[in-house]
């Protein structure tokens, strides 16, 4: 029993790991040339904004009064530079969104959580090629980049972490920090000859990290009176900046200026998901090498952007996050970052057509190299008579573009020159994307048919337990034949060598070789397949039909809650008719209406905003009291009881009750604190802490009896929740509860009366309570019910107050109670409890399940 439950563990650890390495692999190659164009580059040097979490909508919309927020850049848009949108893409967070912009390339989602100051994975950017950065902002973004660098060229200066604290009385300090310090930096610069005579070299960047408000809009919103003020100091802050830089250099016209951002945010002051508020940010650009404004009569674009915000006579050129990176590189004449997929946009240049196809010849040569590195690395690592080359990209296609694209360029045909080295870049691309993904249907074919192995083991194990289909077959076990191992063994040992040939990573071997001993394992159980294909054809076809119509609408269900919430609510409706359709209804008409009233409670949730997005105290504070008032009735029933342990039980409750208190006080003076931005008050954040740690160890101290163990772990469960709160979500736990206790008396009552006579009272199973293995009974279709119950519990745990697929349902907000300070792991570490909590009541009311039906929670829960 112990092998099968570790050996399942371990199976299940795979596949999920296979994800990382089937869908989520770094997409970086290396070994490449490093190609820059060969003319005397428009600029000397380039100043790059960032603005952390700013959306495009603020920066350009007009306020109420028809007024600009931002009326240096609005100015910049109608009389310097070129304007648009950047697009980003999923996840949009601040690595990836800084990775891309900089480095050029889309790092994958994994190297988000493999390290968020450090780098994962070695790769090019940007500031590794300048000659000289500075660098001014949040030590999270500029060490990536400052510890990435080769040599000593990269200077970074950042204000402390303990900065970043999202219950700041003033988060632009963040922003006026850098403004101050870039003004400070150039006026010392004239006293020191050393750092003068470096800023006046050429090949040099100075980066600007803007984090103010990215903070402020997820403290209180993009909408807010903090988060758009911010917007005004920031462009006030880039005037006196270009300013400075124009006074120090004598206004030269040798500086470009690009202004933009990481991500956006959505309404309620999250991001990291594909929402269009998350991945359209500002693109803005003026100085040198940069066209002018160009007047337009009509645009063609699929939003109505343009006329929201009165731009729709200045032609916007909308770009690619990562084409940023070559645009900055042609600005200032340094090599392409090596690993940039960007397209350098041509059309914002203010150059000669000879520098911009010129530009555009190395910005192909540069991603045709990635291909080429690429395509030799999987040629290497496969068979010859198995590799399946990309077809539209052949060594002689390549070889023709790049000719004729620098015949072009020689005829000085340069508008023929740059389409035909976008069609070269789009190719390259492509091929780019078919290398990586090249072992993709492979390695998901062989997760897939383990997985489909395993599932198939699991069950004939159970009906081999609990089920008598066998008896009619063979009551002796045969050993499976030896050309059946032997046949095994030989297809193992050929995958092997196939592996070992191929020079493939040592997972590979995991996922290819898997399925053999499952498949084995499956085989050598024929009898039992034998006996239950005998069962199947038993049954009258109609009801064959039937339950696997029922079997393919819940499995339809439960997938399709995955991207619609509301199909959650249609399953707890369809829940709650369960009592009419069984003796339920006359057996237990009391216990029925309490399922039915909270499965109709329960499906109000997936109805309701993701988390987050309307934030009301007042709920949480109502969900608090409610415990209470349930504490306090177990509290009175406690009185009554006439034992020793009453005084222990009574001492334990007043505590949790005490607990919950605390929680209600804490969020609530929170609340009030944070909104007069004086910050998290240093009590609050110490009774939460130990409010956190004492809710492991209270249910411990409970007594064993199902119930009051159970409700124990809800009210030590519950004040952490509410701790983790900030609306309606706070009442989820606790609903979710109600309907866990009824669902624990409904299924008793559900026992066949074969069984009846070992049925226990509910209120007298104790946890520690040993079923007899004479007591456990066979299967019966009621038990498949009852597992599907359990998946879809689980399912509605996890998504009914919000999506945890996607990373906007995370509202920072939910941790304020503990810590205001950025700190992603911690931070992630308290939501993901939040998560679970849900989960863990569902697992603990199933296992009360479990015990009142006298069946192996092995069983049910394999089934």
């Amino acid at each position: 029993m112990l092998l099968y439950t570790i050996l399942g563990l371990l199976i299940h650890l795979v596949f999920f790991a296979s994800i990382f390495d089937i869908y989520f692999t770094s997409p970086l190659v290396h070994g490449m040339t490093p190609q820059f164009t060969p003319l005397p580059p428009p600029a000397k040097r380039l100043v790059l904004f960032v603005a952390d979490g700013l959306r495009a909508d603020k920066l350009y919309e007009l306020d109420e009064n028809g007024n600009t927020r931002a009326p240096f850049i609005r100015n910049i848009i109608m009389h310097e530079g070129s304007w648009g949108i950047s697009h980003t893409r999923v996840p949009t967070e601040s690595r990836p969104g800084h990775v891309a912009l900089i480095a050029g390339f889309y790092e994958d989602v994994s190297a988000v959580a493999k390290g968020w100051k450090e780098n994962p994975v070695e790769f090019d950017s940007l500031i590794n090629e300048t000659r000289h950065t500075w660098c001014w902002g949040s030590p999270d973004i500029l060490a990536m980049f400052a510890k990435g660098a080769s040599g000593n060229h990269v200077f970074a200066h950042n204000y402390d972490a303990y900065s970043e604290d999202f219950g700041a009385q003033d988060a632009t300090k963040l922003d006026t920090w850098v403004f101050d310090n870039v003004k400070e930096f150039f006026h010392a610069a004239r006293n020191n000859q050393s750092l003068f005579s470096k800023l006046n070299e050429d090949k040099i960047v100075f980066f600007l990290h803007l984090l103010g408000i990215d903070t402020n809009g997820h403290a209180h919103r993009p909408s807010s009176r903090e988060y758009l003020n911010n917007i005004k100091i920031v462009d006030e802050g880039l005037k006196e900046i270009v300013s400075t830089l124009k006074d120090f250099y004598g206004n030269d016209g040798k500086t470009a200026f690009i202004f933009t951002a990481d991500h956006g945010m959505t309404d309620w002051g999250s991001h990291g998901a594909g929402h269009p508020l998350e991945t359209c940010t500002p693109f803005v650009t003026w100085g040198a090498g940069i066209k002018y404004p160009q007047k337009v009569l009509a645009q063609k674009f699929d939003d109505t952007y343009l006329q929201e915000w009165k731009l729709e006579n200045w032609k916007r050129q909308d770009v690619n996050q990562a084409d940023v990176a070559p645009l900055m590189a042609a600005l200032i004449g340094v090599p392409f970052p090596l690993n940039s997929v960007g397209t350098l946009p041509v059309d914002i240049l203010n150059s000669t057509d000879l520098f911009k196809a010129e530009s555009m010849f190395t910005n192909a040569v540069q991603i045709l190299e990635q291909f080429k590195v690429k395509m030799a690395l999987k040629k290497e690592a496969t068979l010859p008579f198995l590799f399946t080359p990309f077809n539209s990209l052949s060594d002689s296609k390549q070889i023709n573009i790049l000719r004729k694209a620098r015949s072009y360029i020689k005829q000085k045909k340069y508008d023929e020159a740059v389409s035909l080295c976008k069609e070269l870049i789009n190719l390259a691309l492509k091929g780019l994307s078919y290398y990586h993904t090249y072992d993709r249907f492979f390695l998901a074919f062989n997760v897939v048919l383990g997985f489909v192995g395993w599932t198939s083991y699991a069950s004939l194990l159970i009906i081999k337990s609990h089920c008598n289909l066998t008896r009619g077959v063979s009551k002796e076990v045969k050993k499976p034949s030896h050309l059946l191992s032997c046949s095994f063994i030989a297809v193992g040992v050929l995958l092997a060598l196939f592996l070992l040939i191929q020079a493939c990573p040592w997972t590979y071997y995991i996922y290819c070789l898997l399925p053999l001993p499952v498949w084995y394992a499956v085989l050598r159980e024929f009898p039992v397949i034998q006996g239950l294909v005998t069962l199947l054809l038993t049954f009258p076809p109609s009801h064959f039909v039937g339950y696997l119509l029922l079997f393919i609408l819940g499995v339809e269900v439960l997938v399709l809650s995955f991207f619609y919430r509301y199909m959650l609510t249609a399953g707890l409706i369809a829940f709650a008719g369960w009592p009419f359709i069984t003796p339920l209804w006359t057996r237990a008409k009391s216990t029925s209406l309490s399922w039915i009233f909270f499965c109709l409670l329960l499906a109000v949730f997936p109805l309701m905003p993701v988390v987050g997005r309307k934030p009301n105290i007042f709920l949480v504070v109502g969900a608090g009291l409610l415990v209470l008032l349930l504490s306090l009735f177990v509290v009175t029933s406690v009185l009554k009881r006439k034992d020793s342990l009453v005084s222990e039980e009574l001492v334990l409750h007043l505590l949790q009750m005490l607990s919950t208190v605390l929680s209600i006080c804490v969020v609530y003076g929170t609340h009030n604190s944070l909104l007069k931005k004086q910050g998290l008050p240093l009590i609050n954040q110490v009774v939460s802490w130990i409010i956190l740690a004492s809710s492991f160890v209270m249910p411990l101290l409970s007594p064993l009896i199902l119930f009051d163990r159970l409700f124990s772990i809800l009210v030590s469960s519950m004040s952490t929740y509410l701790l983790l709160s900030t609306g309606y979500e706070a009442l989820f736990p606790l609903v979710l509860s109600c309907l866990m206790f009824v669902w624990i008396h409904m299924e008793q009552e559900t026992l066949p009366q074969s069984v009846v006579f070992c049925k226990q009272k509910v209120s007298s199973i104790q946890f520690t309570y040993n079923t007899d293995i004479t007591q456990f009974r066979d299967l019966y279709l009621d038990d498949i019910r009852r597992a599907f119950f359990l998946v879809f519990f689980l399912m509605t745990a996890f998504f009914g107050t919000g999506n945890i697929a996607s990373i906007n349902s995370f509202d920072l907000a939910s941790v304020y109670c503990f810590l205001t300070v950025f700190s992603p792991y911690m931070m992630g570490a308290l939501m993901m409890w939040k998560i679970l909590i849900p989960f863990a009541l569902v697992m603990c009311a199933f296992e009360a399940v479990q015990l009142t039906t006298q069946l192996s929670s092995k069983s049910i829960f394999s089934s």
